[in-house]
């Protein structure tokens, strides 16, 4: 694919997409972009609710903390996606200790958290919920196929997990999760939920967006019909584009102008 790096047009930014799309912030010193990564997060978790993510206790995001790097940033245990604040966000070290906070952490948030950002240096956030549309494409043991530009972004580039011994809570199970997420920016976990990981918070909330709404619209063109999936060629090329990591955080951004401008209280601290 020609970026848009090589092209003459004016109308083209000098982005690899050809959007005219910012650069990522710079940050002044550790303590600026943590208040940045925590709002970002609960900005994250009121989306999972207005989008109804949520299920009873179930559904976690973490951001890697970037001082400390083995600790992260997760939602508070027993606290609605709706009402969570940046002040309700807990940080946990290594062990599973909350070291900032005054909430109790979700056991299988930390298994399963801890050990991606143990095993994935690029991780920088994760996130995880049990959604209608995953839970229903992980129930018939496939993953995302190629069919629009959207879902060509995972093309190649996710796996899905067939293990099952129940609610995850321990640390062997974690691990074994996060070996077989590999280098994948989705894991699609059989009887259980969706994980995706990204460079930062926005890129993996938007992948998340982006894989679950590709998985309903895959369920709905089978239900109809016979679906026809993109080439690998075609589907090399729109992942080029609609994969994009500067894409993925920059939509994130959008949605993230609209909740904190929706329900302002997020930001309390």
């Amino acid at each position: 694919m020609t970026t848009a790096k090589h092209r003459s047009d004016s109308y083209l930014a000098d982005t690899h997409t050809g959007l005219p799309i910012p650069d990522r912030p710079a940050f002044a010193s550790p303590e600026e972009e943590r208040r940045y990564r925590k709002r970002r997060l609960a900005a994250a978790l009121r989306l999972f609710g207005k989008y109804e993510f949520d299920e009873g206790i179930s559904g976690h995001i973490s951001v890697r903390d970037p001082e400390c790097t083995d600790h992260f940033w997760a939602n508070p245990f027993g606290v609605s996606f709706n009402q969570v604040t940046v002040g309700d966000l807990v940080c946990v070290d290594s062990n599973g200790k909350v070291v900032h906070g005054d909430h109790p952490i979700n056991p299988s948030a930390f298994v399963i958290h801890s050990k991606i950002h143990e095993l994935r240096a690029d991780a920088t956030a994760a996130a995880h919920a049990h959604t209608e549309h995953s839970r229903a494409l992980a129930a018939l043991g496939k993953l995302l196929e190629p069919l629009d530009q959207e879902s060509a972004a995972f093309y190649q580039d996710q796996v899905l997990y067939e293990e099952y011994e129940g609610p995850s809570i321990s640390i062997r199970q974690g691990e074994d999760i996060a070996r077989k997420l590999g280098d994948k920016r989705a894991i699609l976990l059989r009887y259980h939920g969706l994980i995706t990981v990204g460079g930062s918070i926005e890129e993996a909330m938007h992948r998340f967006f982006t894989f679950d709404g590709c998985a309903r619209v895959q369920l709905l063109a089978a239900g109809a019909g016979k679906p026809r999936a993109m080439s690998h060629k075609q589907a090399m090329s729109a992942k080029d584009g609609f994969g994009d990591s500067q894409l993925a955080s920059f939509s994130f951004h959008v949605l993230y102008n609209e909740i904190t401008a929706e329900q302002p209280d997020l930001l309390d601290e």
